[in-house]
């Protein structure tokens, strides 16, 4: 069934100076910039220290992040209806409260399964109802024809934060040491997320009187693609605004390509984002250089994700995933055929290239293919099954490390394994719901 949203004069849409999802896009922003304290390569920085004072093996820390990635994905079916129906408005602002006391608490932690417990409970609850998910859903309802540079933006938050924490956590820690580091990053997130969510976030334009990009008139109501300014993909994506149930979503084919496509790619993508400054020290550059390096990935990950966004409006996004995958592997080989510092910068840039489109482009077929309607079903469900690839990889990456004391091999199966996921997602089609 489909459903059929109501015109809104066009005179009444030309009174909007600024287009309300902008303001939704803004609030994204700043939930992706305070969401990365969360990410294994801001967690990286802490490996070393964390390690050394609780006194436990680098392959046994992973599996606090393996956790964190499985709590994460079995919230997720859970929350996304809760984004159908509702909005991230009330989501945002408690997942906010809970992962800001969660850092806050963890500035205290005595022993390992103390620190452990805060991220599994906290931290990790907070950060799976204010980041990704709930942010890209509502993003997505807000826009169609827009819609990659709408995720792109709001994406930049993240890249921004990936560009400076490092080197600010980092700093931090010589400065005041990571307990202090970690309070600091929960009044950050108390301070950027709360306030704005419950003043700016909303469910969809068409609760406020408007449509999706602004537009004169609805894109819902008979208006041929061409008429409406959609190219065939954007006119693609409003015949996908129907509702899909749990077992139907299950059923396509399309469905599971695209979750283990990029689940397959999400278990060395998390494996080294918390691995990768441990391996830059290990093969004998300072730590100030592996944070540099941090820093190179989320720069060029932060510049090209705009033109990821762009290009998913112009071409079809399953190449343009397809040649994602493959820049990210022409960066690792890079990587992995030398251990010269300027080679290893100019590996991890390209690689960092590559991986600005991976958010971008994941969130747009998704939307694109499921529509808006039941996003959040389709997104809870698919994130579940990444998730739980995702997190096979750092203890992947740990465990292979403690058995071969190099990073070596799993960098080599990573590089497959993007190889793998560039082929697979060309195989993935937009599905077609079976009337009643």
């Amino acid at each position: 069934m489909k459903l059929d949203f109501a015109r809104v004069p066009a005179q009444e849409q030309s009174k909007q100076a600024f287009f309300y999802g902008w303001y939704i896009v803004g609030v994204g922003f700043l939930s992706y910039l305070v969401c990365s304290f969360n990410l294994s390569s801001t967690l990286s920085v802490f490996v070393k220290p964390l390690t050394e004072d609780f006194g436990v093996s680098r392959g046994m820390f992973s599996l606090l992040r393996t956790g964190e990635i499985l709590i994460g994905g079995i919230l997720a079916p859970l929350i996304g209806p809760l984004v159908d129906r509702y909005s991230g408005r009330w989501l945002m602002a408690i997942g906010a409260l809970a992962a800001g006391a969660g850092f806050l608490f963890l500035s205290q932690a005595k022993e390992f399964w103390q620190f452990l417990l805060l991220r599994w409970s906290l931290v990790t609850i907070g950060g799976a109802f204010m980041c990704s998910m709930v942010v890209t859903v509502t993003i997505s309802r807000w826009f169609i024809r827009k819609r990659g540079r709408a995720i792109a933006i709001a994406s930049l938050g993240q890249g921004i934060a990936k560009v400076g924490i490092p080197l600010l956590a980092a700093s931090l820690f010589v400065w005041l040491g990571w307990r202090e580091t970690w309070a600091i990053f929960g009044i950050l997130t108390l301070a950027l997320v709360v306030g704005p969510a419950v003043i700016f976030m909303r469910r969809s334009p068409e609760e406020m009187g408007l449509q999706p990009d602004g537009a004169p008139v609805s894109y819902f109501n008979g208006v041929p693609g061409a008429e409406a300014g959609l190219s065939a993909s954007e006119h693609l994506a409003v015949a996908a605004d129907v509702i899909w149930s749990r077992a139907e979503v299950l059923r396509t084919q399309a469905f599971w390509l695209i979750a283990v496509t990029f689940g397959v790619a999400n278990v060395g993508v998390v494996g080294l984002n918390l691995h990768v400054f441990a391996y830059v020290s290990d093969i004998g550059y300072p730590a100030m250089a592996a944070a540099t390096v941090l820093s190179i990935i989320a720069f060029t990950q932060l510049s090209s994700t705009l033109l990821w966004g762009f290009l998913s409006e112009r071409v079809d996004v399953r190449k343009a995933t397809m040649l994602m995958f493959l820049i990210q592997t022409l960066g690792l080989s890079l990587v992995i055929a030398t251990t010269g510092l300027v080679a290893v910068y100019a590996g991890f840039f390209i690689y960092g290239v590559g991986l600005g489109g991976s958010q971008v482009l994941q969130e747009i077929i998704w939307a694109n293919y499921f529509g808006r309607i039941s996003l959040g079903r389709v997104r809870g469900l698919g994130f579940l099954i990444t998730q739980f690839f995702s997190a096979g990889g750092p203890p992947f990456f740990g465990f292979l490390f403690d058995l071969t004391k190099s990073y070596l091999l799993s960098f080599t199966l990573f590089t497959l394994a993007l190889v793998i996921s560039a082929f697979l997602i060309l195989l993935a089609r937009p599905p077609q719901k079976q009337a009643k």
